[in-house]
């Protein structure tokens, strides 16, 4: 305790007593005798009780320092202590009582000349008056932090604008920043992180030019990072991190040469790629992107950071190889890389980061040998499980063995000897194939071009269309688009009901090649895929030039008469659930998948929409109108490479964005239209819907507020019961009850593929690959979140889970 004789000098400036252990409490008549007090310093002991009222009588102080020690209650007026500078009481229990905690504010108006206030870590609560605009303008550092303070920031708060820090972290802070705190000319620091502060991050950022800590993080900011953020060319450190921000990085970012300590935009939802100019930033000790939507190879500019020592990447959609740049970074300690799509090998030359004690790249695409030395010589230093074609490595780390590539040298001159007769014969063979080609072609050639034949498709002439349509009625049709119109009808040489598509092309001639691309068309086969039956080149009763093609009929009519009631035909008993609905996405996707993949020519479809997707008995889904665009070139006598150029490119709303630039037509803009596909097929919404205003469509309806609350997307038409989604297998057994994950999943591809800019969309073959296990989660009820772990996928970046 403070010894009593201390209470007789009443001529005493100061009492400094820092760190000492000392335990006790202030007696309450303290500050009576020892009025003439100027620094009372006593933080770092073990006092506790309340802070005497006896303190109202120390007008001289001009330092307060209790900080550090068990003091409780409430703060006691301090309007007469107008000398003041210096008031610390961090790191105490003071408040609790939410009435009046935060009422000594007021008094300290009259502290004209404080400098430095801190509250910081106490339990101060309640909502903080207007008035603490009226402490001192000289005031410079303001600690708030970590108490339970609510309800909105004041904007008189923006009236201290001598602030060099300001502290407000970790309260419960509702509300947007004010915009007062653009006149924070002088601010250096400002904390604002573990709050519930909302809306965007102000523009007005920019204008703090002497910033060089910024921390928001913890927060529920959206929006866009504001590129303004490059005005403050002091910044060293940024922290935006668990937000809900939105948008691509803006290069003004990578531009700060200032940063050097940290940038951490972790856990939102920014999209597109990581910039280039990433590696702008040469003194970054610290770079975490993880948790968001980026997309994209990693840039191998991010070996010129040759400060960084901690770097996340992971739960994104980055794509390609390891940079072998990383290697430069010679003092990198921490590197995270998993739950990517990165495939190749790891570079060798990693194991040459001689400080890194951290590496993780699982959950990837990676495969080959797993290097030795360095950092991969130690199993617990490493994390690479999720990628199953890895293999080698050390004995820990329970990777497969390496096929080996090689012979011994003894043996190799054996095998050479018997490739070269080989390939010798080989080559003899090749040779007389293609002559045998050459010859059949030459022959083929000299047949009139006035009779040419179909090869392979059954013979079908217009008199026998127009028997089995009943003259092209009305009756018979079921469809039309900007192709032509479809009719029901019956063909005795087919001996089945068919759908005959009349092509609605006015360009002549090309006859030989029209049935050379069906020809080729007819071998295109695959389950999800209409089958072509014959196809019909002839003239019609007026003389006039006359093309069709012949598929099976399918029952269930187009998969666009299910999703839009208005047009259902009577035959149907009842719309889609979710269970059919995910079955015909996935059934397109391998349609689709053949089509770019596994054809022996690349066909691109051009017009993928709901009517052109048929449903058979078994309501399987069945793709049409596939290759139109090589049947137009064909006619046209076009290059299906030039096929941008006819004119015909899909239909509105489906078609993707760069088309309308004379883009050609491409797998990638088939993509586009698979992603507004699928919102369609569980929205229920055209993508040029009558509820959408000022240009909105049906791929920023859905991406304006994902990933949050996704059943509000639904179609209305699903079945809803008890606030969850019904669906059923093909058996009519229940799914798994808790699908608003997977919905995530669907919603993100989706998205994905509907990008703006054709690179940040997926390809078919990782769209059918996380459809299979969406399925799976679906149709098994396993616990997702170990599937996709079993799946070599990670459940977190599919569906948006977030820790």
């Amino acid at each position: 305790m403070i010894p009593s004789c201390l209470y007789n000098l009443s001529s005493l400036t100061g009492l400094v007593t820092t760190k000492n252990f000392i335990y006790g409490s202030l007696p309450s008549n303290m500050f009576h005798t020892l009025s003439k007090l100027e620094h009372f310093l006593i933080g770092g002991n073990q006092f506790f009780g309340p802070i005497p009222t006896s303190i109202i009588n120390a007008s001289s102080f001009v330092e307060f320092d209790i900080s550090q020690n068990q003091f409780v209650g409430q703060v006691p007026n301090l309007e007469r202590l107008k000398d003041l500078q210096y008031l610390n009481l961090e790191y105490n229990n003071l408040g609790g009582n939410s009435t009046n905690d935060l009422e000594f504010l007021h008094s300290l108006a009259n502290c004209t000349k404080l400098y430095i206030f801190s509250i910081f870590h106490n339990n101060f609560q309640g909502i903080l008056p207007n008035a603490i605009g009226n402490l001192s303008i000289e005031l410079n550092e303001l600690y708030l932090g970590f108490n339970k303070i609510s309800g909105k920031i004041p904007a008189e708060l923006g009236h201290l604008i001598g602030l060099t820090l300001l502290g407000l972290q970790f309260n419960y802070f509702e509300g947007m920043i004010p915009t007062t705190f653009g006149k924070f000319q002088k601010i250096q620091q400002l904390q604002l992180d573990g709050n519930n502060l909302l809306g965007n991050i102000p523009p007005f950022i920019g204008n703090l030019s002497q910033l060089y800590y910024l921390d928001l993080h913890l927060n529920m900011f959206d929006g866009s990072i504001p590129p303004s953020i490059g005005n403050c060319q002091q910044l060293q450190y940024i922290e935006l991190s668990h937000n809900k921000l939105k948008g691509t990085i803006p290069l003004e970012v990578f531009k700060l040469s200032s940063l050097s300590n940290m940038l951490n935009l972790s856990h939102n939802f920014l999209s597109r790629s990581l910039p280039r100019e990433v590696g702008m930033l040469k003194i970054i000790g610290v770079l975490d992107v993880s948790e968001n939507h980026l997309s994209g190879d990693i840039p191998t500019t991010i070996g010129e950071c040759i400060s960084l020592e901690h770097l996340l990447l992971q739960a994104n959609f980055f794509n390609g190889t390891i940079p072998y740049t990383l290697a430069s970074l010679k003092g990198l300690q921490y590197l995270d890389l998993s739950r990517n799509r990165l495939s190749g090998s790891i570079p060798d030359v990693m194991q040459n980061i001689s400080l890194l004690e951290h590496l993780n790249v699982s959950f990837n695409m990676l495969e080959g040998q797993v290097p030795i030395d360095g950092v991969f010589g130690n199993a617990t230093q490493v994390a690479i499980i999720g990628n199953n074609k890895l293999c080698g490595g050390i004995l820990q780390l329970h990777l497969p063995p390496c096929s080996i590539k090689g012979r011994k040298q003894a043996k190799h001159h054996k095998f050479k000897l018997i490739a070269v007769i080989v390939s010798a014969v080989s080559f003899l063979l090749v040779l007389l194939f293609v002559i045998t080609i050459y010859w059949m072609r030459k022959r083929n050639q000299n047949r009139s071009f006035d009779s040419p034949t179909i090869d392979q498709l059954a013979k079908v002439s217009y008199q026998d269309l127009h028997r089995g349509t009943n003259g092209f009625s009305t009756e018979n049709l079921i469809g039309s688009g900007g192709f032509g119109s479809v009719y029901k009808g019956n063909l005795v040489s087919e001996d089945n009901v068919v759908a005959v598509k009349v092509l609605n092309l006015q360009k002549k001639g090309a006859h030989k090649s029209f049935i050379v691309e069906c020809n080729a068309l007819k071998n295109i086969r695959h389950r999800n895929l209409v089958k072509i039956l014959t196809c019909c080149v002839s003239t019609d009763y007026k003389g006039q030039e006359f093309k069709a093609l012949v598929f099976y009929y399918m029952k269930n009519g187009s998969l666009e008469q299910w999703l839009h009631p208005e047009i259902l035909n009577v035959e149907h008993p009842t719309t889609l659930n979710l269970g059919h609905r995910l079955n015909i996405i996935i059934d397109v996707a391998s349609a689709l998948q053949y089509l770019h993949q596994d054809c022996d020519q690349v066909v691109i479809h051009s017009d993928l929409k709901p009517s052109n997707v048929l449903l058979d008995d078994d309501m399987v889904a069945h793709v049409s109108d596939f290759g139109i665009a090589r049947l137009v070139s064909a006619i046209g006598g076009t290059s299906h490479k030039n096929t941008s150029t006819i004119g015909i490119k899909g239909t509105i709303g489906y078609t993707p964005p760069e088309y309308g630039m004379d883009s050609e037509v491409s797998t990638l803009g088939d993509m586009y239209s698979f992603g507004i596909f699928l919102l369609e097929v569980l929205t229920g919404r055209r993508p040029i819907d009558e509820a959408f205003e000022n240009g909105q469509n049906l791929h920023n309806f859905v991406a304006v507020s994902f990933p949050d609350n996704v059943l509000k997307f639904l179609d209305p038409h699903l079945v809803f019961r008890d606030g969850e989604v019904e669906i059923e297998d093909e058996n009519h057994e229940n799914l798994a009850p808790n699908v608003e994950e997977g919905l995530v999943s669907l919603f993100r591809i989706e998205l994905t593929c509907s990008m703006e800019s054709p690179k940040e969309r997926m390809n078919i073959v990782d769209v059918t690959r996380e459809l299979s296990i969406i399925k799976n989660a679906f149709f098994t009820g396993v616990d997702t979140h170990n599937k996709y772990l079993k799946g070599g996928l990670n459940f977190e970046v599919i569906c948006g889970k977030r820790s």
